[in-house]
């Protein structure tokens, strides 16, 4: 009986990892892009020069996941911040976006999975 209660709790932990956390779904990402302030502490989080919210430290972990599984445990929510990012960061602050290419793509394999979607949002890599 204990086998099949430790398999059940196994189970609801492998599938409750099948999609990102909500819990920072609120987010307002226009804020973030337009408040310089706020866009330093999140970029300088992502590139480890600086401290990190909790939902900074979030987002710097599952980054990696997202960007090799084309955010498949993403919400449409998440999907659609990250897209206005992307097109934020390529059009706004070309240093930013080549410096976070450099960390988290150096070898480009993401840039090129995602073009075609890219230029369907009208946004250029």
């Amino acid at each position: 009986m204990k086998f099949f209660i430790a398999i059940f709790a196994l189970l609801a932990v492998v599938a409750a990892q099948d999609v990102y956390t909500s819990k920072y779904d609120n987010i307002d990402v226009d804020e973030i892009l337009r408040s310089d302030r706020l866009f330093k502490n999140y970029f300088q989080c992502l590139m480890d020069e600086g401290r990190c919210t909790p939902e900074g430290n979030e987002l710097k972990r599952l980054l990696p996941e997202a960007l090799e599984t084309n955010c498949s445990k993403c919400s449409e929510g998440q999907r659609n911040g990250a897209i206005k990012a992307f097109g934020y960061l390529i059009e706004n602050r070309p240093e930013e976006w080549k410096a976070l290419l450099a960390k988290y793509d150096p070898e480009n394999k993401y840039i090129e999975q995602y073009r075609e979607e890219a230029a369907k949002n009208g946004i250029k890599l």
